[in-house]
């Protein structure tokens, strides 16, 4: 599983996740795939566009996996 660092940032946005590793092509994209129930944090649905993903979180979309890291 691939792995994301957080850097010197304490989380993520969700909906800036998934453009920053190339998921979706704009953040408009980013928000409605998570609107619709496509991402799982974690193994459940997320349809906050704008959770904050920590380290140690998982987030799946369209058959990729991340694991979120310090």
């Amino acid at each position: 599983m691939a792995s994301f660092s957080l850097g010197k940032h304490a989380h993520v946005d969700l909906c800036d996740l998934l453009k920053l590793e190339g998921w979706v092509q704009s953040g408009a994209q980013a928000k409605a795939v998570i609107a619709e129930g496509e991402v799982r944090v974690d193994g459940a649905v997320e349809t906050r566009k704008r959770c904050k993903i920590v380290e140690g979180q998982k987030v799946e979309f369209a058959g990729f996996k991340i694991t979120v890291v310090a």
